[in-house]
């Protein structure tokens, strides 16, 4: 229990850096340019994390390195651009909050994890606390933000729950060619690495020469990159290895609540009753959510034998999680290893 409640908060530091990334980029960053702007996002986080780790990627894990570089970085970097430049935080935000719902429909097919009736009640709850708190109106909604938004959600969600399935079968090496001792900094760094090249080129082709940045907007770029990015994004994808999808999904709920408590904080504004009601019932759902019961194997009961076996030993968060880190993990009655 106590290593779920770690996991749990360290993955909790991944939507809360995502929450301020959709006042940084809608404040700082340059307009017009979203296809330069995901990559200079993706390109010196994947940079930062490959020199940290100094590994290539290895069999299988070149070419799953740019499916997911594609979907989880390139793709839904430019999505998440266009959503912050065209529409408020708020709006953005609450699209983004429907994302644990798919995260647990597809981590069902794809990873064998059955959603718990916790896990469906939590996520409809928080996702109604998301809305009670940033719902204010559709008067001069940017419909192209909107579509951006979803299309986001939905890229992530699949990207989160495939990087979910190949990580599991590289920690038992039974992905053909997958890596055997893959750790989380490697992965995030060769994903990013993969999704900031592709955007590259195809940034100089559509948008032209880049921007001119302002030092703003240096250190704007300097704090998503490295913050909303190479450290999020690497504590996201630890928690999906260490907790199941849907606890992971509705940890992500704290990205739209980040949002607003930044609003407020930053154009000081006053949460009103409803928007306190809103931020309760979110909490209320990531409680739910959670891991409720400690098996003696490491693993963590959900009540539907679909919990993960742990495979590592419990690290820190200046540490790598190994993949290899412990032999003989067993597969359980669902098919599903961890």
């Amino acid at each position: 229990m106590e290593a779920n409640i770690r996991w749990t908060a360290l993955t909790a530091l991944a939507p809360v850096a995502w929450g301020t990334n959709y006042f940084v980029t809608h404040e700082f960053l340059p307009t017009g340019h979203p296809l330069y702007g995901a990559a200079w996002r993706a390109l010196p986080a994947g940079l930062v994390l490959l020199a940290l780790c100094r590994r290539l990627p290895r069999g299988a894990w070149w070419w799953r390195s740019a499916v997911l570089g594609l979907l989880n970085v390139s793709v839904f970097f430019v999505l998440v651009y266009v959503a912050s430049q065209t529409l408020p935080t708020s709006l953005a935000s609450t699209v983004m909050a429907v994302s644990p719902l798919a995260m647990m429909l597809l981590a069902w097919p794809l990873v064998s994890e059955r959603p718990r009736a916790a896990h469906l009640a939590g996520a409809g709850i928080g996702l109604a606390g998301v809305c009670l708190m940033l719902l204010t109106g559709t008067e001069g909604v940017n419909v192209r933000g909107v579509l951006a938004s979803a299309a986001a959600m939905l890229v992530s969600a699949f990207g989160h729950v495939l990087t979910k399935r190949w990580s599991t079968d590289a920690d038992v090496g039974t992905g053909s060619g997958a890596g055997t001792g893959t750790d989380v900094v490697a992965s995030t760094a060769w994903q990013l690495t993969a999704g900031g090249l592709l955007l590259l080129p195809a940034a100089a082709v559509v948008e032209g020469p880049p921007p001119a940045l302002s030092p703003p907007a240096l250190l704007a770029f300097a704090y998503v990159s490295l913050v909303a990015t190479a450290l999020a994004f690497t504590v996201w994808f630890a928690g999906l290895r260490h907790l199941p999808a849907g606890t992971v999904g509705l940890i992500g709920l704290l990205n739209p609540v980040t949002g607003v408590l930044l609003g407020t904080v930053v154009a000081a504004e006053v949460l009103t009753a409803q928007q306190l009601g809103g931020l309760a019932l979110v909490l209320t759902g990531v409680v739910l959510g959670r891991p409720v019961r400690a098996t003696r194997g490491g693993g963590s009961g959900s009540g539907s034998g679909q919990e993960p076996a742990a495979t590592a030993a419990v690290v820190t968060a200046a540490e790598p999680v190994r993949a290899g880190g412990r032999t003989g993990v067993r597969r359980g009655s669902a098919g599903r290893t961890r």
